[in-house]
């Protein structure tokens, strides 16, 4: 029996051809996921049964001609993402025993498509983290090696898709956490234009800063995902009204005329940057040259301010948001508690993780009455300037193509206590989130111990058509 997980559109083609069934897909996945599941960690829970029916659902809606147009797709959600009637934990404690009422809006169009959700995958504990150790249920392994780390903070939907538990992932990334975990895994993993997908339904963590990403193996697998699940939406008064290209029409096309590439001197010179990963960028910046593409080296001084900028905003953004998180509500809350202020103190302090502790501690330090100015204040000024002079590169450039990480998948435990070297993982994907446009990483080879190799390529805002036009013609 074949699974046809190489593509969405070759899956359609086997319906189609009624050579497979979706009853038959959902079997095929589900073995993979308890044979693979139990060493990686990738799924928190599996909806065995669930998919199951769906299945058969839309197998009937395929004879009948009703179907969506995602009949058919496999997917997993980064257990950040309401799914009605189902658990939802953000993959701690904090939330424990928390079952969704709604569905976010991204979850609701996938599901009017007849997607099907297979299961609710790991990740960093509320989506803070590079590297998917900071989980309240363990670490998720890499494929690749059960002793490496598949990046973070969508670690577990990453390695659903590389290990073919699932066709495609919905993760989120606020600062590189589809974009990182798509490198560590070898895949494709896109943030679109901050605002193109409605965050309705996504836990919150740094509000300007986050975006629902998709995971997949292949471009047009992205491309079809992010047709149904962009545009408007009355939950999200922060979503774009622009209409959504017909960006599985799109993908194929190619791009028109051969478009103007930069590169970042301060990039390719940076300082922990692996020399392997430095080679392989350089040797596909190489190849487009030779291939007629107009390449070339642009200063961007502004870019050593982008990681501290960002670690400053998002930490603010995360105190407030995960102020809610209190034992009054929902979720967990402390049983050794005697009044009210022990209540509050003893369920955070039990509730939350040592790295989520350590966001709020440092984010209600940068907001406080006598850092605001210094910091939070400054740090926004420092934002408006790096978008300023982002805008400028796009008016020259069509693309901007860097390396997505400093290194390849690094061992687990290697930066315990660590924690700057572990935030330097971000140091490539920050400044897209930092700036809001969308940006892709794709498979660049593999470093001599096998290790996948990311390459990012940025765009310009709502340039989404383009930039997967552009990555597909790469993958080729």
């Amino acid at each position: 029996m074949k699974t046809y997980i190489d593509s969405f559109a070759s899956v359609q083609k086997a319906l189609q051809d009624k050579k497979t069934t979706c009853a038959e897909l959902v079997e095929n996945y589900l073995k993979v996921i308890h044979e693979k599941n139990p060493s990686l960690n990738a799924f928190l829970e599996v909806y065995d049964e669930e998919a199951k029916a769906q299945a058969k659902l839309v197998d009937e809606k395929i004879q009948n001609g009703t179907a969506g147009k995602l009949a058919g797709m496999i997917v997993g959600l980064k257990d950040v993402l309401c799914h009605k009637d189902h658990k939802l934990s953000a993959s701690s404690k904090m939330l424990e025993g928390f079952v969704s009422q709604f569905d976010g809006t991204a979850v609701e169009r996938l599901l009017k498509e007849d997607a099907i959700v297979i299961g609710r995958q790991n990740c960093d504990e509320f989506a803070m983290g590079s590297s998917n150790e900071n989980s309240a249920f363990g670490v998720v392994k890499n494929e690749v090696g059960n002793n490496r780390v598949p990046g973070g903070s969508s670690g577990g939907s990453a390695v659903a898709v590389q290990a073919g538990m699932c066709m495609v992932s919905l993760g989120s990334d606020t600062g590189g956490s589809v974009r990182q975990p798509a490198a560590f895994c070898g895949i494709v993993g896109l943030k679109p234009t901050y605002s193109r997908i409605s965050r309705y339904g996504l836990i919150a963590f740094a509000s300007s800063f986050d975006s629902i990403g998709i995971f997949a193996n292949n471009a047009a697998d992205v491309a079809i995902t992010l047709e149904v699940i962009a545009g408007k939406d009355d939950n999200d008064s922060t979503v774009s009204q622009k209409e959504v290209p017909a960006y599985s029409e799109i993908v194929n096309t190619g791009v028109e005329k051969k478009p103007k590439i930069a590169y970042f001197k301060e990039t390719l010179h940076s300082e922990g940057l692996s020399e392997e990963i430095k080679a392989a960028t350089v040797a596909k910046l190489e190849k487009l040259k030779n291939e007629g593409y107009e390449v070339e080296e642009v200063d961007f001084s502004l870019l050593k301010y982008a990681l501290p900028t960002y670690y400053i905003l998002i930490t603010a953004e995360a105190s407030t948001n995960l102020s809610r998180y209190d034992g009054v509500r929902y979720g967990f809350r402390s049983p050794n508690v005697t009044d009210l202020e022990s209540m509050y103190k003893k369920t955070r302090t039990e509730g939350f993780g040592k790295e989520v502790k350590r966001r709020i501690m440092l984010g209600t330090f940068v907001l406080s009455a006598s850092y605001y100015d210094a910091y939070f204040t400054k740090a926004q000024k420092v934002r408006r300037k790096i978008q300023e002079a982002m805008k400028e590169v796009f008016k020259q450039y069509d693309f901007i193509i860097s390396p997505t990480t400093p290194t390849t998948a690094f061992e687990i435990g290697k930066y315990e206590g660590e924690t700057v070297e572990l935030y330097l993982a971000d140091l490539f994907t920050v400044p897209a989130s930092v700036v809001g446009i969308p940006a892709i990483s794709i498979p660049n080879g593999t470093d001599k111990e096998g290790l996948p190799i990311g390459l990012q390529i940025m765009g310009d805002y709502f340039s989404e058509d383009k930039l997967l036009a552009f990555s597909n013609e790469l993958m080729k």
